[in-house]
């Protein structure tokens, strides 16, 4: 327990760094896929706290937990960070932008809603989002696919026929990527033990 102290010294510039970035990233990226493309990038590629591999880890979770996906992920990323300080700061720093903003828009609700320019500037916004959620899915894709061949492709496929084709309630495809997952891992554990 040597880096204790030192561990302890670094919180409180973690903890602000955890929150300025989170309520950064809350300011710029406006739905759940957007900010998870943007964290990843953050703290993955510029601040290197967490590896391709745990960032894909944290999406999961984040997808399969209820709730927005914005406050899920600022609360694991800054679990994984700082601990339960952390997550506090993660989630206060991503959900200050969105609760000043409704504010804002109650405030003046009629003067935006009759405004032509906010209506393009919407649309504008619009387009943005959907290029980050395709950054979002390619980046998810190119991650699932590089280290199996048929496994990953598979289970998206039939993931995404199932969404597509039968209407039934997405917990159950939860459940049932969870009993392949379980059972994909206890072979590997076999092949490796044998």
């Amino acid at each position: 327990m040597a880096n204790e102290p030192q561990r302890l010294e670094r919180l409180p510039s973690r903890l602000l760094a955890l929150f300025l970035a989170t309520f950064t990233i809350s300011a710029t990226a406006n739905s759940g896929y957007a900010i998870i493309a943007v964290m990843r990038d953050d703290f993955v590629n510029k601040r290197k706290w967490f590896t391709e591999d745990e960032m894909n880890d944290y999406i999961a979770i984040v997808q399969s937990c209820p709730g927005p996906m914005a406050v899920t992920s600022s609360m694991i990323v800054g679990y994984q960070s700082a601990g339960l300080l952390g997550s506090l700061a993660a989630v206060l720093g991503v959900i200050i932008p969105p609760f000043a903003v409704m504010v804002l828009v109650t405030v003046f609700y009629q003067a935006i809603v009759s405004n032509p320019y906010v209506t393009i500037f919407m649309r504008g916004m619009q387009m943005g989002v959907v290029a980050m959620l395709l950054d979002v899915c390619i980046g998810l894709f190119r991650d699932a696919t590089k280290k199996s061949k048929a496994y990953p492709l598979a289970i998206m496929l039939l993931a995404f026929l199932y969404v597509r084709i039968t209407g039934c309630s997405i917990m159950w495809l939860a459940l049932g990527c969870g009993v392949v997952g379980a059972v994909k891992a206890l072979l590997v554990k076999r092949e490796v033990e044998a």
